[in-house]
This record gives C-alpha cells, structure tokens and sequence, in this order.
C-alpha cells in the first residue's frame, strides 16, 4: 500500500499564504467529501445491521411458532404427533439459527458499525471544529493586523504601539498554534479515513465467515488468506499513522518553540536585502470606495518576472496589476499610515499605493522595485547583477543627508582647482582616454538632496511684501525689468534630486558621473523624496521656483552655466554645471569652482537642454542684429506651444493676440 503522497507542510502555516490556503482548500474539500460519503455508507450499513436483527428476531418468532404447534389443541389433529416432532426438531434447528444469527447481528454492530460511527464523531467532528477555531483565530488576527496597520506615527503613541504589537503577536501565535492543530488532523485524516473504510468491511466479512463456518462450512480457506492480508494492511496503515503522528507532534513542538519575535510584524534586527529581483508578501493597498473615500484592502502581492503580481485568498492563481518595466517607485505620506510607498507606470496614468507591515518590508519592496524596473531580471544572472549593481553604488560614493546650503564663497577643501572652463554653450572637449571618476569628482564630495531658499532673500522678500515670481511670464516690479527684455521664456516642471561639487566643467561626462552618484546616494540611504520646482529658461537666466510659493529658489545667470545634457539612456534625467568663484586663496580674481545640479523632468530632458542651448544662441545672437533676426526667423515653433519666443515688451500693452501667443506651459 502506497504511502499518502499529499500532505499540508506545518513549516508555511506561519506564513499562512494564498498557496498554502489553496492547498488547505483542496484538503478541507476532501474533508466535506468523506463526510458526506461516510454518513451515506453509515447508513447503508445500519440498514444492514437492521435487517440481519430483524433476521434474528423473525427466526425467533419462527421457532416459537413451530413450538406452539403442539399447544394449539387441534380438534383434528389426532395423527399430527410426527408432524409435532418434526416442527419441534425444525424449531431446534431455527433456534440454532437464531442464536447464530443474533451473534451474527452483535459482531456487525461491534466490527462494522460502531468504528463507522466512532469514525464519524470522532475524526470527522474533530476536524469540523478544528476548522471552526482556525476560523476564529485567522479573524481575530485578521481583525489585529487592521488595528495595527491603523496606528499613526506619532510618538506619544508608542504605548498603544506597543500594545497592538503585543495583540498582533498574540493572536498571530494563536492562529499559528489552530493552523498547526488543523494542518496535522487534516494529514492524519488521510491515514484515517484508509482505515476507517477498510475496518468496518474487515468486521462485516469477517462475521460473515463466522457465520457460514458455523452454519455450513461454506468458507474457503483462500477467502480466509485474502481476509487475513486485508487485516495486515490495516495494521500496515495504522504503523504509518502511527509514525507520521510522531513526526508531526515532534515537528509542531519544534515549530512553537521559536522566539516570540517571529510572530512580531516590525523586527528591527532584521537585515535589509536590497538586491532582490523577486518578492513576495502581504500588503495593503489603498482602493477608491468613493469620490473622496477610500479604503484599505490586505492582498498577497508577489512579482513574476517583470510585472506585479496580485492573488486573493481562496484564488487558484494570481493576475498582473501593474507592469513594472520602466516604472517608479517612491515613498509617500499617506492618510497617517506608516510604510506608504507608490508604484507609477512610465506613462504617469496609472499608479497605486501600498503599505507594507514592516520597515524592512517597506525597504525591499521598494528596491525590489527599483531593480524589476531597470530589466535585471532579463540578464542571464539576474541575482549577480543586482548584488554588483549595489557593490559598485555603496562604493561610489559615501554622501551626506544634509540639507543645509553652503554660503556661497565658502572655501571647500576637497574641491579640485580646475585648470579653466569651456565657454558657455560648447560641445565638450574630448580626450583620447575616458576620464576617471576621480578626475571628474573629488573623492568624499557630499550631496545636498534639497535647495533650501535663503535666510536673506526670504527676509527681503518678506519686507518687500511677499512678492512672488510667476513662472508664466507675468511677473511683478521685482523682476519686470529683468524679464522685459526675454525674448525667450520656457517653463518645465522638474524634481530636484541633488547637487554637489565637481572638478570640471568642460566635459559632459561630469554630469553623467555627478548623475550616477546622486542617484546611487539616494538609493543607499533610502531618500526618495524629491523636491517638485519649476524650472524657468529665459534667453538671460536658469531660475528655479518653488510651485506653491512661487518664490525664485536659486537663480543663475545663462553665462555660468557651462555644461548642459541629458541621461544617455533614461531620458527623464537632465543636468548642469555652473561655474563660480572660489576666493579661499586670498586671490582677488578668484579660482573658478564648478558645481553640477541634477534633475527629473516629466519630459524628454533633450528638450530641456534644447531650450538652454536655444537660449545661449539667443544671447550670442543679441550682439548681432542681423542675426537675432535671423535667428527669429527661423525659430521652429510646435503645435503644443513649447519653444516659443517672446517678443520684448514696447510700450504699456501689446494686443490680445500676441498675449495669447507669449503663453508658455509648465
């Protein structure tokens, strides 16, 4: 007899996954099965029983019939003494009958019927309420996790924190000790249930030969070796049972004998992995219930390949949310949860947002992410890339987290002296060797992940009443004059991903490296929150403004900037390098320094450094009339009404259609 093959493994109870429910639903549907088939061969075989008792009872009643014969006093049954006789031995012999049959009757009730029911209320029973109190404890944890993924992130909290923690932890290792429980009577049940359909025919048969035998002797002998095997069967069986039940008693101990931390959602020993290309595991995600209500649903989430992975409880397989190829991933608030992250498909059309229930769990998912998005689970050793991939960035570069901006002019001791600067607008100059990164960025260059505005200009903007710069062209006294004379005025909305000191500004592999490090520093340290600014391009300036303030965050003058380019393969990043003055030396000149800034823009970043190399050509263009109007000329204009030139201001108004031709998006 084969042994039982399919079992419910007590090491995923914890987990206590989609997979592990679909295999529990396919173990619980058996269960039902033999249940509803146990009660219909139950009755079949009282039905049994009763006939072989009525039996009894009948050939009783005969025998005593063909006694009381001789009692009835026929007034002509003189002559009938041989017929008395022979109804008496005939009565005899129906007794004997009777007792065999009324033994036969007993052992039926003892060998067949009983184990059936004993079977039915024990076994049976057992499991129907082992699944009602796994029930139970998967609610109640189910009802723990809601409440804790609800606490807010203050911290006068951390009481009711650690209160809900020891709730979660609490009914975690009670629906892990059901789990287990119902996980090992489920396995069982297959042993069981061989027996219990081969015991009750064992005993049925068996009384069966001991009644021929006595009555007959109509048995064969192979009838009894075959029956004899079948016993030794069962008894096979019930070794294994027996065996199985030890390891399983011997493994549930060893499984409720770990530390009260495995049933913690927030561990703060654990390790991040941030080199994984495959994850898996609960979240919660937020879905609209309304127009402005939302709710939260906890789903098992798992990644496949390159697309995200959703599968509900009691679902056979999952279905695809979200393609992640190309997408992004960020941290987010979000109505006072903790471990917010956003997933945004490269068209910006379709996002969503999910909490995770731990910070390690939040971390590598959101990495996970980041990798699945970059394609390395397309290369031939996707689990050696990603490691390589976060080797080479941990060693790249070991930035600060500061956001504090360095006064301008002040002297920076790992900054290099550049031997000069390219002019403004100019390819690139071009040596026979690549250069190194050490040549380009100084060793230990720390990185600002945020522009901060000034403490002066806030306080001048302050007393000039809170003047602001309008990012569309339509400024204020402030900045009317400087802008009147723009002949070229474009706005692009950008995010800020950092800034830091390099070398040199005569070669646009500053910026590709300046690039690589800014975004490597970001990844190390877990900052994904960026800074949303407009980033306005007029033929004199580079100017970033803040949105919400419209308030003029830092400006550059169109000559300082020496180096301009977009990412060679992400086409959303783009960056410059501006040229200063350093005068730590006491030189009254001063040496030039060079700082490279970084951004993300909603589009191309070529039509970003477009418009910057449009706007040089506009500046050199001015001292030749000629020209600039050539230049205008032969300016290219789009449908959508980006590119578009200003034409300068002359006199107190222009006429409606130019105004609506001097309109620029954002």
């Amino acid at each position: 007899m084969p042994a039982v093959h399919h079992k419910l493994l007590l090491e995923d109870a914890l987990q206590d996954s989609p997979q592990t429910r679909s295999l529990l639903s396919v173990f619980e549907e058996d269960a039902g099965n033999l249940t509803e088939y146990t009660n219909q061969l139950l009755q079949a075989m009282q039905r049994v029983f009763g006939a072989q008792s009525e039996m009894g009872l009948a050939t009783e009643q005969l025998s005593q019939q063909l006694l009381d014969y001789e009692k009835k006093n026929f007034a002509l049954g003189k002559g009938d003494e041989e017929v008395i006789t022979t109804l008496q031995s005939f009565a005899k012999t129906v007794g004997e009958l009777n007792s065999l049959h009324s033994e036969l009757a007993n052992q039926m009730a003892d060998s067949m019927v009983f184990p059936l029911i004993q079977f039915r209320e024990k076994d049976l029973t057992e499991i129907s309420t082992l699944k009602e109190i796994f029930g139970i404890a998967t609610d109640e944890h189910e009802a723990a996790m809601v409440k804790y993924s609800r606490l807010p992130k203050k911290k006068e909290n951390e009481k009711l924190k650690a209160d809900m923690v020891k709730e979660v932890a609490y009914t975690r290792r009670k629906q892990h000790q059901a789990s287990l429980q119902y996980y090992c009577a489920l396995n069982a049940l297959q042993y069981r249930k061989r027996v219990a359909m081969l015991e009750p025919m064992l005993g049925y048969t068996q009384a069966q030969i001991s009644f021929f035998k006595k009555g007959l002797e109509l048995v064969s002998k192979k009838m009894e070796s075959f029956l004899s095997s079948v016993s030794n069967m069962a008894q096979n069986i019930q070794k294994q049972l027996d065996a199985e039940a030890e390891t399983m008693r011997m493994a549930q101990k060893e499984l409720l004998s770990v530390e009260d931390t495995v049933y913690m959602p927030d561990k703060e020993t654990e390790t991040v992995n941030r080199t994984l290309i495959q994850k898996a595991g609960y979240l919660n995600i937020r879905n609209k219930t309304g127009l402005v209500t939302t709710a939260w649903d906890r789903l098992f989430f798992f990644t496949q390949g390159g697309n995200l992975m959703c599968q509900p409880r009691g679902a056979v397989a999952g279905g695809m949310v979200l393609d992640l190829d190309n997408s992004s991933v960020m941290a987010v608030e979000c109505e006072d949860r903790r471990y917010c992250f956003q997933i945004t498909s490269p068209s910006g059309k379709t996002s969503m947002i999910l909490q995770a229930e731990s910070k390690k769990e939040y971390e590598e998912w959101i990495c996970t992410v980041n990798n699945i998005s970059r394609q390395i689970y397309l290369t031939d050793n996707p689990e050696a890339v990603a490691i390589r991939l976060n080797q080479t960035a941990i060693q790249a570069v070991t930035p600060i987290t500061s956001f504090e901006k360095r006064q301008e002019g002040a002297p920076n001791p790992d900054r290099a002296k550049p031997g000069g600067a390219q002019p403004a607008g100019s390819d690139s100059q071009k040596s026979g060797a690549a250069p190194e990164p050490e040549d380009l960025i100084a060793p230990g260059t720390p990185i600002q992940f945020d522009i901060m505005l000034p403490a002066s200009e806030f306080q001048d903007q302050n007393r000039a009443g809170g003047r602001r710069t309008n990012p569309f062209g339509e400024t204020e006294e402030c900045t009317a004059e400087s802008d009147a004379d723009s002949l070229l005025q474009q706005v692009f909305a950008v995010r800020f991903l950092g800034s830091m000191a390099v070398r040199c500004g005569n070669n646009q592999e500053v910026i590709y490296e300046a690039m690589r490090q800014v975004l490597a520093a970001r990844a190390i340290h877990n900052i994904f929150r960026t800074t949303e600014a407009h980033l306005m391009v007029t033929s004199s300036s580079l100017r970033l403004i803040d949105p919400q303030t419209q308030v003029t965050r830092i400006s550059f003058q169109l000559e300082e900037v020496c180096q301009f380019a977009a990412h060679q393969e992400n086409g959303r990043l783009m960056g410059f390098v501006v040229e200063g003055r350093d005068w730590s030396d006491g030189n009254e000149e001063g040496e030039p320094s060079f700082s490279a800034f970084v951004f993300e823009s909603n589009t191309e970043g070529e039509k970003i450094c477009y418009t910057i190399n449009l706007a040089k050509e506009i500046t050199e263009a001015k001292k030749d009339p000629e020209a600039l109007a050539e230049l205008i000329k032969n300016m290219p204009l789009t449908n959508d009404g980006k590119f578009l030139l200003l034409e300068p201001e002359t006199g107190d108004s222009t006429s409606g259609e130019n105004q609506e031709d001097l309109e620029s998006e954002a």
